[in-house]
């Protein structure tokens, strides 16, 4: 869904007649703030703060799989049978045995796009505000 340059502009528009940039400053401010009080690194909370913003401004949001891995980190935390539990069972057992092995490393990397991403969640958003 490739958008023109016409369309970008009118949202870049629209965004800056609504008011996002002055609650995307506003946000980050309390961000800051509430980085101090925590010891958290602010750099790396600008950085993070900023990914989040353009996801937004792409209107990305998290995927099926990422919800599943959250939802499992969230509660019962970094366990050894992960990838076991992400298999989708009846998908894997109707594969050969090469692809699934492949189904495996392409669930492993997943996986550990996944768990990164959740840490630099967790440190900015969660563990914060617990």
């Amino acid at each position: 869904m490739e958008r023109s340059l016409k369309e970008l502009a009118k949202e870049a528009k629209r965004r800056m007649k609504q008011g996002f940039w002055k609650e995307c400053e506003e946000k980050l401010a309390s961000e800051r703030t509430h980085a101090k009080e925590q010891g958290i690194n602010e750099s790396k909370l600008e950085r993070y703060f900023q990914e989040k913003v353009e996801a937004s401004i792409k209107g990305e949001t998290p995927d099926e799989f990422y919800l599943r891995v959250k939802e499992l980190l969230l509660n019962e935390g970094e366990v050894s049978d992960a990838i076991g539990r992400l298999t989708d069972k009846a998908y894997y057992n109707s594969l050969s045995y090469s692809e699934q092995q492949r189904y495996n490393l392409d669930l492993s990397e997943r996986y550990l796009r996944a768990l990164e991403r959740f840490k630099r969640e967790y440190e900015f958003e969660i563990k914060g505000r617990k």
